[in-house]
């Protein structure tokens, strides 16, 4: 009977409470993705006064670093940008590895951000690459275990909570990771790359970016909350 109630009460408490918290999470997200897609349109727009592409800034960076071994590759899409640890190869999108824009630059020096982290071994980047395999099964198949868990046993649902906070681990260690690759990109691109009127248009590229990473970390634990809620009504 106590265990009943404690159940009940305590987890219908986080129930409601991950609800009041997903909300506004995902109202945040939203906004987030807004704001780095209008942020990075409008600087996409505005050329850049060095007249470097993406490519040639992220090249430059990465060559003034010693990674002449890292390569520099186009990629289909929008927004899709990034550094491959495992091929030691950053992919930039075709706007930005051909652009001359100050968003353009931004992104490049940014991928190259990360690339710099992973030669230095930059810890939150080694421990957030580990987590990465976990974190990818358990976003694939948290909710598959949950519904199993409700039809054979709760031990399932045990396990796809488990697997989710590999997820939560992997969002809450990508901010510092984020974070600093934008510092050591602004800190570049200070170092005769752009001009001083342009720093303050890198740092809204930068920083809008950084919001959906942000935005994906309130999210994820706010489902990891509802997890618990859902195990919480499974035992009782």
């Amino acid at each position: 009977m106590y265990g009943g109630y404690y159940y009940g009460g305590y987890y219908g408490g986080i129930d409601g409470f991950a609800f009041l918290l997903l909300i506004p999470a995902l109202l945040f997200s939203m906004y987030a993705q807004f704001k780095v897609s209008s942020s990075f349109n409008r600087y996409l727009r505005v050329q850049s006064s060095s007249g470097y592409t993406g490519y040639e800034v992220a090249r430059m960076i990465l060559d003034r670093n010693g990674l002449h071994d890292v390569r520099v590759e186009p990629i289909g899409g929008n927004l899709t940008d990034h550094y491959d640890p495992r091929s030691r190869v950053i992919r930039l999108s075709r706007n930005v590895y051909n652009g001359r824009s100050v968003a353009a630059v931004a992104v490049a020096a940014h991928e190259v951000g990360h690339a710099i982290q992973h030669g230095e071994g930059y810890f939150p980047l080694i421990l957030r690459n580990n987590i990465a395999p976990i974190a990818s099964i358990g976003a694939r198949f948290v909710w598959i275990l949950i519904l199993l868990g409700f039809v054979i046993s709760p031990f399932l649902i045990e396990l796809g909570i488990l697997l989710y906070v590999a997820v939560v681990l992997f969002q809450v260690v990508t901010l510092p990771v984020e974070f600093n690759a934008s510092r050591r990109a602004l800190y570049q691109l200070e170092n005769g790359i752009i001009y001083r009127d342009e720093v303050d248009s890198s740092k809204k590229v930068l920083t809008a970016a950084a919001l959906t990473y942000v935005a994906a970390t309130l999210v994820a634990l706010a489902q990891l909350l509802r997890l618990f809620a859902i195990f919480g009504r499974r035992r009782d």
